[in-house]
């Protein structure tokens, strides 16, 4: 089983996995917003065990939990081959983000604007932690993840497939506003320091960026990785 901390994390693993969650821990005393998740865990036939604060920090081993955890079945991983290049496809790909928070908040967004996948390589990359859980705001729990060995041959495999791979760099080569996006897209997210591998950037049909007209020269990666996204549902909505 998987511990997720965290009210909305928590929440949001109750509605993905109902009566598989097999307990909810509540911090016990007067307090609403916990009150409110209780009562949403037993109406999914979950049992709930108030305990002291103490008790979750002890679980919790230093992640913020604001008084809700739960035990949850492990998340799915699905092979690059079971993923579809259809118009519609939407992938992004995290080349080497190691920030817990910069991971969650990519796999956030990429929930939120309908990515059809998010793809990042077993190694030099974050974890899927309670760290990231929590900072996906329990979006993880909607995700369709694939945790591949390599990042390049990943992106040339989707390429193959007809998705046009898109790598975003501070100084790429065009907006990316400039490119029709209206069919299958692999966006390429680099780490938050490095940027895109070379053996990345290779892999890549295009290499965009983000038009900025401020005083700051990028974007950390989960910004960037928000706004490609926006671009991307902007363009397929005219």
């Amino acid at each position: 089983m998987r511990l997720v901390l965290g009210v909305q994390p928590v929440r949001e693993a109750l509605r993905a996995h109902g009566r598989r969650t097999e307990q909810v821990i509540i911090e016990e005393g007067d307090h609403p917003q916990l009150q409110a998740l209780a009562r949403f865990a037993r109406d999914q036939g979950v049992a709930v065990t108030l305990a002291p604060r103490l008790e979750l920090d002890r679980r919790a081993r230093g992640v913020r939990h604001q008084g809700a955890i739960a035990l949850v079945p492990e998340l799915r991983l699905v092979t690059l081959g079971e993923l579809a290049v259809d118009p519609g496809a939407l992938f992004v790909a995290l080349d080497e983000i190691s920030d817990p928070q910069n991971f969650g908040a990519v796999i956030r967004s990429a929930v939120a604007f309908g990515a059809s996948a998010i793809l990042w390589a077993e190694h030099a990359s974050a974890p899927l932690s309670p760290s990231t859980f929590r900072a996906s705001a329990g979006a993880v729990e909607h995700a369709t993840l694939c945790r591949v060995p390599a990042l390049p041959s990943a992106l040339q495999h989707l390429s193959e497939l007809g998705a046009i791979a898109i790598g975003l760099d501070a100084q790429g080569e065009v907006d990316l506003a400039a490119i029709d996006l209206s069919g299958p897209v692999l966006l390429v997210i680099g780490s938050e320091g490095k940027g895109l591998k070379k053996s990345v950037r290779r892999a890549c049909s295009r290499i965009a960026r983000l038009p900025m007209s401020g005083p700051l020269a990028s974007l950390n990666a989960s910004a960037a990785a928000a706004i490609a996204l926006y671009e991307v549902r902007r363009q397929r909505a005219r």
